[in-house]
């Protein structure tokens, strides 16, 4: 029996969560998957985000590449915001049909802000072709998605160093 492939989550407070998926997506590249990588919320670049934008370059075939967001979404999300999460669900469902990984990176924000409705997920979900592993980062995961997924991890901050007045550095951080 073929069933649908893996929902990872990866939410909660503490910092890793992008960090734990690039681990993964990283680990399907070297299996010689196909795979996907899609930002909802950040615009800025990031080291990962050069990385992954050179390498799809160069592998098109094997890993798509997208930074779809607008950078932070407050309370208040505007009707960019929602266009802007639509464009990269539009993304991620055309891509579903060719791809063995996609990474909804920051994700869990979208449907925790309402940007993006759990049923619109869940149907996402359902239709996902079979073998499609997919990982969903960010905090607030709704509790409805975390039922559905088949590894959820919830990161919690012990000490961040910003918390002690050392900035984000280049190369670990972002």
């Amino acid at each position: 029996m073929t069933r649908k492939g893996l929902l990872v989550v990866n939410t909660g407070p503490g910092k890793g969560k992008t960090t734990a998926a690039l681990g993964i997506l990283f680990r399907a590249l070297g299996h010689g998957h196909k795979a996907a990588f899609i930002q909802f919320i950040k615009s800025a670049p990031t080291g990962e985000s050069r990385f992954m934008e050179n390498y799809a370059k160069e592998h098109p075939d094997i890993l798509h590449y997208a930074r779809v967001g607008l950078g932070f979404i407050h309370d208040n999300p505007t009707d960019e915001d929602r266009a802007k999460v639509k464009e990269a669900m539009e993304l991620a469902t055309r891509l579903a049909k060719e791809k063995d990984l996609i990474v909804l990176d920051e994700v869990n924000i979208a449907l925790d802000k309402g940007l993006l409705s759990i049923e619109d997920m869940k149907k996402f979900l359902d239709e996902r072709p079979e073998g499609l592993n997919l990982v969903f980062t960010g905090r607030g995961c709704p509790e409805e998605i975390m039922e559905l997924a088949d590894t959820v991890t919830e990161m919690h901050e012990i000490k961040h160093a910003y918390h002690a007045g050392i900035p984000a550095r280049k190369g670990v951080d972002f």
